[in-house]
């Protein structure tokens, strides 16, 4: 198993089946911060329910798709960093995240959705990089916008939460223009 190393005491590193526990306790403390965000079915709500996310990541990841990597501040899981879609044959990518409030500010996200895109760009070939978020949701488009992704647009009401649909914005950056900002 890999770790990299972040900024501000953190890692990032795989997160697989056997760290349901830890990822049910952090979801515990992060549920509420971050359900308005991320899918539905990935906030659980006990030890089965995030074993269950992590296996379908895992059988994701067997077949060349979707991975999930945590990120550990201090040893403690405190969010983490996907590819809620990979496609090798298309060359096409979407990443996502989540984080607990006393990890936010400190660039964690940036710094590891740039080493997702990295990889993907460098050593898998692909071509395009998504990231969708609600349009409300300043913070995850910030990211979107450090990490050289341009707004392609607004799928109006296409994120339903808590009986109300929200726009979602869709950004995306192509593996010529990852190149040339990466340098």
């Amino acid at each position: 198993m890999f770790s990299l190393s972040l900024r501000h005491g953190a890692h990032l590193a795989p997160l697989e089946v056997w760290h349901a526990e830890e990822f049910a306790g952090h979801l515990d403390r992060a549920r509420e911060h971050i359900r308005p965000w991320v899918g539905a079915g990935f906030v659980t709500g006990d030890v089965d329910g995030a074993r269950a996310t992590l296996r379908r990541y895992a059988e994701r990841q067997a077949h060349d798709g979707g991975r999930l990597y945590g990120i550990r501040r201090d040893g403690v899981l405190v969010g983490g960093v996907m590819f809620t879609d990979f496609d090798a044959a298309l060359g096409v990518c979407e990443l996502g995240c989540w984080l607990e409030p006393s990890a936010e500010g400190l660039g964690l996200v940036t710094q590891a959705s740039r080493a997702l895109l990295d990889w993907a760009f460098t050593s898998r070939g692909l071509h395009r990089a998504e990231w969708h978020c609600r349009a409300d949701n300043a913070r995850s488009a910030a990211v979107a916008e450090r990490l050289g992704m341009r707004l392609e647009g607004v799928l109006r009401e296409a994120w339903p939460y808590d009986g109300v649909r929200y726009d979602k914005q869709v950004w995306a950056v192509l593996a010529p223009e990852w190149h040339a900002l990466n340098r």
